[in-house]
């Protein structure tokens, strides 16, 4: 058998696709915080608790509505995307001119009260969501067994990551979005609603949590805590991404799942401490972070 450091080529493998895997996720919803941010300057703590939303909402859409998976895949999304566009209009709006930090403890408070909500209604345990039929089974494949619906998740993340990415910098929807941020008022004058811009990017990003949140359904327990322990290790990708980043966050995602399998074979001790360690190495060295433009 084929080693590498000790470690059979098998195993090691293995744990690169499982990594790879974990950061299609990060990369998914660090591109919604970095969608929020990159164009709204709002730190939005309540990202974990939307994509929980979009856990929750397949689930009991499947339970109460007979919602199947595929469905839920675009309906969710758009159900929990219009709910991020009402409270950027009632609330976050309202205090859009004052410092950063405001909004981060608004959407930090909505987090709280997402999360409370549904522990007092269906507790802290979690709940299966089946896989669905079409997705089930997996690939023998030389190094690892993988299965088909992680495969999937792999693939639906990264043509959405690079699709929102293509949308934003390489469309003149992306365009109008960039400069509706950056000089609002010169964007308006050509008769662009910059408002109702503003709702739909927030609606965008919180829609990719949600969608993140289906994507995951199938894999984890779904329960009310499922997004606050993931947002700290997404708020740090971000970082090293650099906030704001598009296309930092998705690279950086990948990445950082990459590193985080290979820690787990190597010296597992440390897995859930690796992201943080490379975070603190990227701000001590590149601030900005590593696709992050200097101020």
């Amino acid at each position: 058998m084929t080693m590498i450091f000790g470690i059979p080529l098998m195993v090691l493998f293995g744990q690169l696709m499982l990594g790879l895997i974990n950061g299609a996720f990060y990369a998914l919803l660090s591109l919604g915080l970095a969608v929020i941010f990159g164009l709204l300057r709002i730190i939005n703590f309540a990202h974990g608790a939307q994509y929980m939303l979009g856990a929750f909402a397949a689930l009991l859409g499947a339970q109460y509505l007979g919602l199947n998976y595929w469905a839920a895949l675009i309906v969710v999304p758009l159900v929990v995307g219009a709910l991020g566009i009402v409270v950027e209009r009632l609330l976050l709006r309202r205090i859009q001119h004052l410092d950063h930090l405001y909004g981060l403890l608004l959407t930090f408070g909505l987090a709280l009260i997402f999360e409370g909500t549904l522990v007092n209604l269906f507790g802290v345990s979690g709940s299966s969501y089946p896989i669905p039929e079409a997705l089930s089974g997996g690939f023998k494949l030389s190094f690892m067994f993988l299965p088909t619906y992680r495969a999937w998740v792999l693939v639906a993340a990264l043509v959405v990551c690079f699709g929102v990415w293509f949308l934003i910098e390489r469309t003149r929807l992306g365009a109008y979005l960039r400069a509706g941020t950056e000089n609002p008022e010169l964007v308006q004058a050509f008769g662009i609603n910059v408002p109702l811009m503003v709702s739909l990017t927030y609606g965008l990003g919180v829609a990719l949590a949600a969608f993140a949140g289906v994507l995951a359904a199938p894999l984890y327990p779904v329960s009310p805590t499922m997004g606050s322990s993931l947002l700290i290790v997404v708020f740090a990708v971000v970082v090293i991404g650099g906030m704001g980043s598009i296309l930092g966050a998705i690279l950086t995602g990948l990445a950082m799942g990459l590193i985080e399998g290979l820690t787990k074979v190597f010296y597992p001790e440390a897995a859930n401490t690796v992201i943080f360690v490379v975070m603190v190495m990227v701000l001590m060295l590149r601030p900005a972070g590593l696709f992050g433009k200097e101020a």
